[in-house]
């Protein structure tokens, strides 16, 4: 087998070839966005983000340092009949998931996967906090999700509100207008070669200022970019810098 091919149990029909691009797609694993590095089945249409292809059912279990007494097995869909949803991210569990039976926390595999440090441009680093000890910089509240803060403590993002900015801006090119989310639905085709704007990444709940205020906001722009491409499951300097042409266009 190639090193850039694998045969995976959700798709046992064809092989999945690695692959690197701009253009959005939806994890057919989670059922969340993605951008970036995936595994791709051509002739289906059938995209996995990289951490939804490491993903087999049988592996030994995931353990988290947010959930030390956890112990977090694979599942290809929600378990139960009661809906589920991701404890980092807030969003519906739709597919792929990281299950604990003891506690009952859920975690998609992106999620699970989140780097606990960025290393953002102007040596700013964001670390990664199970609560949110300030407010977000971009709804203003304390407690949501998971969420990133920079060393400095003035900047603070919910990994829900970065999850929310995505659907929003996103929900049209893989439901054709329909509603968002991590639900069913058909995908549409892409235009263009690059990713879309991504509405909202630009907006803050501070006001505008000078000074401090002025620079927090300057490092939460520089910021967001780098979140929204770890929870796109792609969290490299390449993809931030793809992200960041789009943000305030």
């Amino acid at each position: 087998m190639k090193y850039d091919e694998l045969n995976h149990f959700s798709h046992p029909q064809h092989k999945l070839r690695f692959e690197y691009s701009e253009l959005p797609f939806k994890c057919d694993g989670c059922r969340e966005v993605g951008i970036g590095s995936r595994f791709k089945c051509s002739l289906c249409d059938f995209d996995l983000h990289t951490h939804c292809a490491a993903a087999t059912v049988g592996a030994i279990a995931l353990r988290h340092p947010f959930y030390p007494k956890c112990r977090f097995y694979f599942f290809p869909s929600p378990p139960g009949d009661s809906p589920r949803y991701c404890n980092a991210c807030g969003r519906n569990i739709a597919g792929f998931v990281y299950h604990c039976r003891t506690c009952g926390f859920d975690l998609h595999p992106c999620c699970a996967a989140l780097p606990h440090v960025l290393n953002a441009d102007g040596g700013l680093r964001l670390h990664l906090q199970r609560r949110a000890s300030a407010n977000c910089h971009r709804c203003g509240r304390k407690g949501r999700s998971w969420s990133y803060r920079s060393e400095c403590k003035k900047y603070n993002l919910h990994v829900a509100c970065v999850t929310e900015m995505l659907v929003e801006s996103w929900h049209e090119l893989y439901y054709g207008g329909g509603g968002g989310g991590g639900g069913g639905g058909k995908k549409v085709m892409v235009s263009g070669n690059r990713i879309p704007a991504i509405r909202g990444a630009g907006m803050s709940h501070h006001r505008s200022g000078k000074g401090k205020v002025k620079r927090c906001c300057e490092l939460a722009a520089m910021a967001v970019q780098f979140v929204i491409s770890a929870v796109l499951g792609d969290p490299t300097t390449v993809i931030a810098g793809v992200v960041s042409s789009f943000l305030f266009r």
